[in-house]
């Protein structure tokens, strides 16, 4: 009976002792976390963070709870200095483009060689399968706990001036394109006059006519109505996709108990396959419906032929071979092998 009492106690104890070390942990909790985003709801992208956000506060019971701030303000709408300011504590976590993260993390260039990726089968191939792990242990190394990824989309070009259907339709035309050297080389290649500028810029300059065009995906010319900025041309290329990746400071993910951080990173999961659902929505159908609605809003729409996308294949294939070295061959490799081996 004495033996039983003490083991009773010392159950007792040891139950007391963790009750403990979880509210000594959670003490440590701050009131809000800050969660950066280039883009808020409607978008797919605010609505990965806005359902993530929702999530975590459900399943943590409260005690972890998120802000969103849109438009990369904590950064002064700076989309290429976010991963910095996330490893230095400045932004708590954030639902992040590859392409604004590349400058800090070369490896995720790859998912901006043109015309690597032809379809959804192939994103999902690298993001889902080995490529997807290599690049999170190298965010990880980067100073950022990567937890799920989420998709912006493939890319589509835009402009005010004419249909593009060859590399010759794009000379001399004024393109802006993200802060990425990667970009500017493509279009470059291309003859086009590409200009970097934050998207925040992008919209008056291309209302007043000062840019010529644009490439994003297809969701935003809608939510934007970005044919009331002149842009009554869309060529559906398809040349890069932009997958998001849900992280967390790697200080603020330490403060918390492995039961939320688990909570946590579930959320960034069950939100990234909704998220992804939405990007695609309208473009994954035989018809693409979203194609229809703009084409409703009075503009030109432009799919190329397989031979019509191969030439600008071919025009782009030196910045394709020279990034593939900047980005690491072994990892390219892999990501070629993986996409040919891919279920269509």
């Amino acid at each position: 009976m004495k033996f039983r009492r003490t083991l009773l106690g010392l159950a007792m104890a040891a139950t007391a002792l963790a009750f403990t070390h979880t509210a000594i942990a959670q003490s440590n909790y701050k009131a809000e976390y800050k969660m950066s985003l280039v883009l808020g709801p409607p978008t797919p992208w605010g609505m990965a963070g806005q359902v993530w956000a929702d999530l975590v506060k459900e399943r943590t019971q409260g005690r972890i709870n998120i802000k969103l701030y849109p438009g990369v303000s904590l950064v002064q709408g700076d989309q290429t200095r976010e991963f910095s300011a996330l490893r230095q504590g400045v932004i708590d976590m954030a639902v992040g483009s590859t392409i604004n993260w590349s400058p800090q993390v070369k490896e995720l260039n790859l998912f901006s060689l043109p015309f690597l990726m032809p379809d959804y089968a192939a994103v999902d191939s690298l993001t889902q399968g080995e490529v997807g792990k290599r690049i999170f242990a190298t965010i990880d190394r980067a100073g950022a706990v990567p937890l799920a990824w989420g998709e912006n989309g493939f890319r589509e070009l835009t402009n005010s001036k004419k249909a593009i259907k060859s590399p010759d339709d794009l000379k001399g035309m004024k393109i802006r394109v993200v802060g990425s050297p990667l970009f500017s080389d493509t279009f470059n290649a291309l003859g086009a006059n590409p200009t970097q500028m934050s998207w925040a810029d992008a919209q008056p300059a291309l209302s007043s006519g000062a840019v010529d065009g644009q490439e994003n995906p297809m969701f935003l010319f809608t939510v934007l109505k970005m044919h009331t900025v002149g842009q009554k041309f869309v060529t559906t290329w398809g040349y890069v996709a932009d997958p998001l990746v849900f992280v967390v400071n790697k200080d603020v993910w330490a403060s918390w108990t492995p039961a939320d951080q688990a909570a946590v990173r579930q959320a960034a999961i069950d939100a990234g396959k909704q998220e992804i659902a939405l990007a695609r929505k309208g473009l994954v159908e035989a018809d693409k419906p979203l194609l229809k609605d703009v084409a409703g809003m009075g503009v030109t729409v432009t799919t190329l032929s397989p031979a019509e996308r191969e030439a600008f294949v071919k025009a782009t294939r030196p910045v394709y071979d020279k990034w593939k070295a900047t980005i690491g061959a072994d990892l390219v490799t892999q990501a070629e092998k993986d996409i040919a081996a891919r279920k269509k």
